[in-house]
């Protein structure tokens, strides 16, 4: 039934709800930014050039930030409609049965995977289900991407919801997946990576935004954060 004339429906609700958490994620990223070079260069220069420095950066980081949905992020690849069903204790053929590795959704097991940073590979379809929450799962190829890759690649995204695993033999060193969404990068320092977060990390667009990312499976070779 459409909402009455006048009232948002949930689904614009939540849209709205996640670009207010896209955009304070921005404003925090953004200030984190500023403080780091503010720091260097403050060693070198007066303190006139320092509030000079702060004022261009608060000017130039100001502008109106974009809706999630509306972000375009090249190479993106989408699958779209994708069942949610909960499965097992078969593994799950996401390559033959959605034609994507690793996996960007569709049946999973009914157990999530905590969310965090692991050594070693993980159960896909408990990863899958907590892109149903709305994680984003970051997999690289342990092969070709070194100790100091990995440690950029955990401070460019957010701490929470999101897993981090090795996947062996994949085509490239690093895939980002959501729910229905995936891209695939060379360097942490894409800057598609950071797209990718801004558009589906905690998207309203998953089929169960909000539900936690932790108290289900924790995986093997959990690393401390």
């Amino acid at each position: 039934m459409a909402a009455p004339t006048g009232r948002k429906t949930i689904k614009q609700e939540r849209a709205e709800r996640r670009a207010e958490k896209v955009q304070q994620y921005q404003r925090e990223q953004a200030a984190k930014a500023r403080r780091r070079r503010i720091g260097i260069i403050s060693g070198a220069v007066g303190g006139a050039a320092v509030v000079a420095l702060l004022v261009t950066f608060i000017a130039t980081t100001s502008e109106p930030r974009q809706r999630p949905q509306d972000i375009a992020i090249e190479g993106l690849q989408e699958y779209p409609n994708l069942p949610a069903t909960h499965v097992g204790p078969a593994p799950v053929d996401y390559a033959a049965e959605y034609g994507m590795t690793p996996p960007a959704g569709g049946n999973h097991f009914p157990a999530w995977l905590n969310c965090g940073v692991y050594s070693v590979p993980q159960p896909n379809e408990n990863a899958v289900h907590s892109l149903e929450h709305g994680a984003v799962w970051v997999t690289y190829n342990p092969d070709s991407v070194s100790e100091e890759q990995l440690a950029e690649l955990r401070r460019s995204i957010p701490e929470l919801y999101t897993i981090i695993s090795p996947f062996p033999d994949l085509e490239t060193p690093f895939v980002a997946s959501a729910w229905g969404a995936q891209i695939t990068f060379e360097e942490p320092s894409d800057p598609r990576l950071g797209q990718f977060i801004d558009r589906f990390w905690k998207s309203a667009d998953a089929p169960e935004p909000g539900a936690s990312c932790s108290g289900a499976v924790e995986g093997l070779g959990r690393v401390a954060a």
